[in-house]
């Protein structure tokens, strides 16, 4: 039978703050009574954004076993998902040794983008145009912290604003106190790939 992530909240910790409800995107969430309830379990996409959003602890990420379609399950389970820093919860647990966090466009700008990533996990976001850049940072940091990673490669555009996404890992692992090796490819606007990837030697403050 196939296993899906989703969350279950204890309601006896529960204090029907609401935080939760405003952090599920999905619809899952309501109060009900002054309390948080699952009232849509099937549009729960188990990535977990609403967990570190109750301050009493009450909600937590459980693996259950359902009957359906077995394709669904995998997908909602599969290890490149989900994509987005920002969809990505703090709580991910990162069983591979090397990251590869991108700037959007360079997954469409290099052709052999999927070459380049050899089977690596990857998280992608915009350091121009998305409104969370900063909340990514502690994200990240967290998200270092508790996983055994040991390199991070970003991919970024050659233009200037796209060295955000640089200065943003930096900057999260440093917070991680983590010793991670950061190296950087740059991809040019005509879509070819830098030959040589430059590695960064971060001081942990």
């Amino acid at each position: 039978m196939p296993v899906i992530k989703t969350i279950e909240i204890d309601e006896t910790r529960c204090n029907g703050c609401g935080q939760c409800v405003a952090a599920c995107h999905e619809g899952v969430i309501a109060l009900v009574n002054g309390k948080a309830k699952v009232v849509r379990p099937d549009f729960c996409d188990g990535l977990g954004s609403c967990v570190p959003s109750c301050p009493q602890g009450a909600i937590r990420l459980v693996e259950k076993a359902v009957a359906g379609c077995p394709h669904e399950a995998t997908h909602r389970t599969a290890p490149h998902w989900p994509l987005q820093i920002a969809l990505v919860s703090p709580l991910h647990s990162f069983p591979e040794e090397e990251l590869v966090i991108a700037a959007d466009c360079t997954a469409f700008a290099a052709p052999s983008f999927h070459e380049l990533l050899r089977g690596r996990r990857v998280l992608i976001a915009c350091p121009k145009l998305d409104s969370n850049i900063a909340g990514y940072i502690e994200k990240l940091a967290t998200i270092f912290r508790h996983n055994n990673l040991q390199s991070i490669e970003v991919f970024r555009m050659e233009v200037p604003c796209c060295f955000g996404i640089v200065r943003l890992v930096e900057e999260a692992i440093r917070r991680s106190g983590k010793n991670i090796e950061l190296r950087v490819t740059t991809v040019s606007v005509e879509g070819k790939v830098a030959e040589t990837t430059e590695t960064l030697s971060l001081k942990h403050q």
